[in-house]
């Protein structure tokens, strides 16, 4: 039977089922409905096969509580299989970037490797055909160099001149250009030959990106559907990568080209050839090594080593801001490496983000060969910043979706192991934090903006300290572990702080009490979360935007705040020094206390009511002044001890035994 035929998702194991019994996935054993699910994931079924166990449920007259766990189940597993789909992609636009970038290295014949960019392209972009145009400088126009899916020789054949078309509108403005219906598309110019070549070939959907040698279009690079399609971003930045290693081939060839030139017509040239060749072994030397750095996923400071090796200098990756800000915007508009000094500059880009530069230090005098090489150390650079985003951008997510579960009361005993995977110890004690910014943004695109940073700073934050975050309610949401001796008031303070520092924004940050034992009950992260909410919203309405803290730090407001009503640690906390006093000691400072407070806060009353002398009730309040400090008179700190004495003296009756 076919792989993915939708009868496949109710095969049985291998000695499943018992003799006269129907065996198929949707009847597993009781409390087992995510097993077809997971068959068809090992298989690698189609969607549609995902339907058929509940479909069979529902034939068979199972029960609705059974339906129900299949349906969650097939969701779940949906879910799986479209993240593996897309991981599955990645790796494959990567793979095939790489692949690519090792052919240019070993670069011995410019068709093949052109053709082998266009091969690339057309099967990761899934469309009809794919092709390449080169310009010719001689002739004013741009001509078809190579084709993949093509079967029209006329368009095979086809010439542009500059502005004409798709093509000649990319060749010309060196921008890519995408229309989803050509022939409806009045932004081009149209003429006879060009459509007549178009039409024969059938072609409806076009993208085309140009080949850029600095700022010079050398060419263009094209993927095309027979049928309306719209172009995705990722594609097109997906062919302006190919056509990027395709300029690079191109100009390699050329350098090639010129340099076996050069040796021909200086045969008695001997010194001048020699030092040719020792550039062209150094370049062909690094290129062999940032293609082998590539392919075993090396980081920045791996392509600095090596080419600080090949060149005989110092090169380092620095972050934008720390390089000379002329000397890099020339070397991001030119695509070239630019003299600074004694230094060279070479701008690190991708899709026109700047990421940062490699600057080769001391070395004024630098070979054009060896100024390639370093502008092609920079576009390798960017291969791997790029790469090393995406993947990071990937856990970043999948952090984000179990923290989800969590907060929307899945059951955690299943996300136990995608936790364990993360890094992350459900059974270890954590805080739940709310952070949201407190800038003011200017308009909704500047909003969202500054959640995708708090987003991304949080991701970040949780990812170094092996816990989970995800945007909600307009701001980020935390799970953090707690260290031993640590509190939640000072992790939401150190965590204000960090994020604040990251997005250059106050961000004010609410934490809930410790919680241990995540997979104890459904909805503890949820409850702990709320909390956490409650904190936050305090903080604000006391005027303390850009600051952390837990419902411990605001006093009796703490007990309004806390999920759980910690009356015990609230006492403790107000007049629990006290407390201890009179136990160690045998004094009477509570008692003091009490008729104090009761007294209106008169010594004279209260010595009366104590039956002492006025100077004991004094030196009674000195000490409790000293246990309490010295602002335990002030409005609010009165407030919390009246209260925490009453709390205290409930407990103690509550805890006396009953007398029978």
């Amino acid at each position: 039977m076919p792989r993915d035929h939708p009868q496949s998702a109710a095969r049985p194991l291998a000695g499943a089922g018992a003799p006269g019994r129907r065996a198929d996935a949707a009847a597993p054993a009781p409390g087992s409905a995510e097993t077809p699910f997971l068959e068809l994931l090992a298989r690698g079924a189609s969607a549609d096969a995902y339907e058929q166990p509940v479909l069979l449920a529902r034939a068979e007259g199972l029960p609705a509580e059974r339906i129900a766990a299949l349906q969650q189940a097939k969701a779940l597993a949906l879910r799986v299989r479209a993240e593996l789909e897309g991981r599955r992609r990645r790796e494959a636009e990567l793979s095939a970037l790489f692949e690519t970038a090792h052919d240019l290295a070993g670069l011995r014949d410019l068709d093949a490797v052109l053709q082998a960019i266009v091969q690339r392209a057309r099967s990761l972009l899934g469309t009809d055909v794919a092709y390449l145009s080169l310009n010719d400088p001689a002739r004013g126009d741009t001509y078809m160099r190579v084709t993949e899916g093509s079967v029209a020789a006329r368009f095979q054949q086809l010439r542009l001149g500059m502005g004409e078309g798709l093509g000649g509108l990319v060749a010309q403005t060196a921008r890519p250009y995408v229309t989803d219906d050509y022939f409806r598309d009045d932004r081009f110019r149209h003429t006879r030959s060009i459509d007549t070549g178009v039409q024969d070939e059938g072609l409806v959907a076009i993208v085309g990106v140009p080949l850029m040698l600095g700022h010079h279009v050398i060419g263009v690079l094209f993927a095309a559907d027979r049928r309306a399609r719209v172009f995705e971003r990722e594609q097109i930045a997906l062919l302006g990568s190919f056509a990027a290693l395709a300029a690079a081939a191109i100009d390699t060839a050329n350098l090639l080209a010129e340099t076996r030139s050069a040796l021909a017509g200086l045969e008695r040239a001997n010194e001048i050839i020699r030092d040719r060749s020792a550039v062209i072994e150094r370049a062909s030397d690094v290129h062999d090594r940032l293609a082998e750095l590539v392919l075993r996923g090396g980081g920045t400071h791996d392509v600095a080593a090596a080419v600080s090796e090949v060149l005989d200098g110092t090169v380092e990756f620095t972050e934008a801001a720390a390089a000379p800000a002329g000397a890099l915007e020339s070397s991001r508009a030119e695509g070239h490496a630019v003299r600074h000094r004694d230094d060279w500059i070479a701008a690190v880009t991708a899709g026109g983000e700047l990421l940062g530069a490699l600057v080769l230090r001391g070395h004024p005098d630098l070979d054009p060969v060896d100024q390639r090489t370093l502008e092609r150390a920079a576009m390798v650079t960017s291969l791997l910043l790029l790469a090393r985003r995406s993947a990071a951008e990937a856990e970043h997510r999948v952090r984000g979706e179990l923290l989800d579960d969590l907060l929307d009361a899945r059951d955690p005993r299943l996300l136990r192991d995608r936790a364990a995977r993360l890094r992350a110890d459900l059974d270890a004690t954590h805080a739940v934090l709310a952070a949201r910014l407190e800038g003011g943004a200017a308009d909704a695109d500047q909003e969202a903006d500054a959640r995708r940073r708090l987003w991304a700073a949080a991701s970040h934050l949780a990812a170094t300290r092996q816990g989970l975050a995800a945007a909600r309610d307009g701001g980020a949401v935390l799970l953090l572990p707690l260290a031993p001796g640590d509190t939640a008031t000072e992790l939401a303070r150190r965590t204000a702080r960090d994020l604040g520092t990251a997005v250059h924004e106050p961000v004010t940050v609410g934490a809930s009490a410790p919680v241990g034992h995540l997979t104890a009950r459904s909805d503890t992260v949820a409850s702990a979360y709320a909390e956490a909410r409650r904190c936050l919203e305090a903080l604000r309405l006391l005027g303390r935007p850009g600051d952390g803290s837990a419902a411990e730090d605001f006093g009796f407001l703490g007990l309004l705040l806390a999920g759980e009503r910690d009356i015990e640690g609230f006492v403790d906390r107000t007049i629990g020094q006290v407390v201890a006093y009179d136990e160690r000691r045998g004094t009477e400072l509570l008692r003091t206390l009490d008729a104090y407070f009761a007294c209106g806060m008169s010594p004279a009353r209260t010595k009366d009511e104590l039956h002492v002398h006025v100077n004991t009730v004094a030196q009674r309040l000195e000490r409790v002044g000293r246990l309490l400090g010295e602002d335990w008179q002030s409005p609010a700190r009165v407030l919390e001890i009246q209260l925490a004495l009453r709390l205290h003296r409930l407990s103690a009756v509550t805890a006396r035994p009953a007398r029978h």
